[in-house]
């Protein structure tokens, strides 16, 4: 309980923090996600709109896609930022469109790189079918090199405006919940020994007393 209880402290407090630059390849690997999971951040430089991705997604919205476009970084890295949700039904040519041109910068949320696809399907870059964002995966689908080990849920994003006829993603739909039930679980618990307990002395004594008759 102690544990989720600092967890929870320290996510919200990153979530909450003023953005900081992304750290360096190195440190992100170094620290893991532990370490810079929900760390709030900016990140500037130029989109490179024709290798966005779109990725299934379920959010409050309803379900729809992640869209997924990489960043080439003013320092020269590449970075993968989910510039947020897309209902049902978006084309990828339209949001390659809608991706801004020039100089953009994004604050957001570091997360956790998402290798695979989802619990029941794995991806198929083939066939350009995405269910979890792969950093990795995706990189190497558009031949961009290799990336910073996490992606980037983009929050706002200042900068060029998109094409016209193309697509904005909606950004901010982050969610962050850490099931808090560990309270509930002890007094359960004792609950149920008690009630043991009980049983046991009920049994106990209704057993003496026939013994004694």
């Amino acid at each position: 309980m102690h544990w989720k209880h600092a967890l929870i402290a320290r996510v919200d407090a990153r979530v909450h923090a003023a953005p900081a630059a992304l750290p360096g390849n190195a440190e992100l690997i170094a620290k893991g996600s532990d370490g810079t999971e929900y760390l709030r951040v900016r990140a500037s430089g130029t989109y490179i709109g024709r290798a966005s991705a779109l990725v299934r997604a379920a959010t409050e919205l309803g379900t729809g896609y992640w869209t997924m476009t990489p960043m080439r970084m003013d320092d020269g890295r590449l970075v993968w930022i989910n510039r947020g949700f897309l209902p049902e039904g978006s084309k990828l040519a339209q949001v390659r469109k809608g991706v801004p041109q020039g100089r953009v910068s994004v604050i957001g949320l570091v997360r956790e790189d998402e290798p695979g696809g989802s619990l029941l399907q794995s991806n198929r870059p083939g066939d350009e079918r995405w269910y979890s964002r792969d950093i990795a995966a995706l990189s190497r689908s558009r031949q961009l090199g290799p990336a910073a080990p996490v992606f980037i849920d983009a929050q706002s994003e200042s900068g060029a405006g998109k094409a016209p006829g193309g697509l904005a993603p909606k950004p901010g739909l982050t969610v962050i919940h850490f099931p808090d039930n560990h309270l509930g679980y002890a007094l359960t618990w004792f609950a149920m020994a008690f009630m043991s307990i009980a049983a046991t002395v009920f049994v106990w004594t209704r057993k003496g007393g026939r013994q004694a008759c």
